[in-house]
């Protein structure tokens, strides 16, 4: 057999993930945009065949951001590179202190504390912030997390922190659960998503809405992303896949 083959058949042996969400008309969603609306076309019973119509934004669900998502002139989904949809796994496990604070911020002390005791991050991978919040996806008010006064309480990337990956590890692409890059109330103060801007502008891109990292060890998995190849698309729902070593 090739080294192909038998590389399939070795990953095939691991444990696999399935890290984005069913979407559906119900589900969490960024409250500029609107809910997924479908309807069947025709049925097998009346027409010999299935098939339904889906309208829905680009950034719904478990999805990619490109940087054309917030810089102008900037590269589409269609144009990164194919390459870049396998890459190792890195996760940053903070579910116990988003839990303590919502709020939570990933800091560059976090970063060098898991790099003490994991190894330097390397280059050209994929960096995830496992916080827990997608636990709370089939609860949308407790997803959305909003006070009596309008402010949401979601936790984040901190900008040092994804200057840190980029700057200092060349990291190629981040991931999160929640809807955003920046934690909401640094979004609340800094009048926008800095972090988000700033990760784009470096023609990187990033996964936001993933599902179950929690489940997933800090080191030694790879992550897939299924990406739809949408002429100049800002973004698009994925199927994002974990492969990790089985115990």
């Amino acid at each position: 057999m090739s080294e192909i083959t038998n590389s399939i058949a070795f990953l095939k042996k691991q444990k696999w993930v399935d890290l984005s969400h069913n979407i559906y008309g119900g589900i969490p969603y960024f409250q500029s945009f609107r809910p997924m609306q479908e309807k069947t076309l025709v049925t097998v019973k009346n027409d010999g065949f299935f098939a339904k119509e889906y309208q829905l934004v680009t950034q719904y669900g478990t999805h990619i951001d490109a940087p054309v998502h917030f810089v102008e002139d900037r590269v589409s989904v269609d144009q990164l590179p194919i390459k870049d949809f396998l890459l190792p796994l890195i996760v940053i496990n903070k579910e116990k202190e988003v839990e303590e604070n919502p709020d939570y911020s990933v800091t560059v002390a976090d970063i060098k504390d898991f790099e003490a005791e994991h190894g330097e991050i390397p280059a050209n991978s994929f960096v995830a912030f496992a916080s827990g919040w997608s636990k709370r996806w089939d609860d949308p008010e407790a997803f959305y997390n909003v006070d009596q006064n309008g402010q949401a309480h979601t936790p984040g990337w901190s900008l040092e922190a994804l200057k840190y990956l980029h700057e200092e590890r060349d990291v190629t692409a981040i991931g999160h659960e929640t809807l955003d890059t920046d934690s909401a109330i640094d979004c609340t103060k800094n009048s926008g998503l800095i972090g988000e801007l700033y990760w784009l502008q470096q023609d990187k891109f990033q996964v936001e809405v993933l599902n179950r990292l929690t489940e997933l060890p800090a080191v030694g998995g790879a992550i897939s992303i299924g990406v739809p190849k949408v002429k100049d698309a800002p973004g698009f729902n994925v199927r994002a896949v974990a492969i990790v070593p089985e115990k």
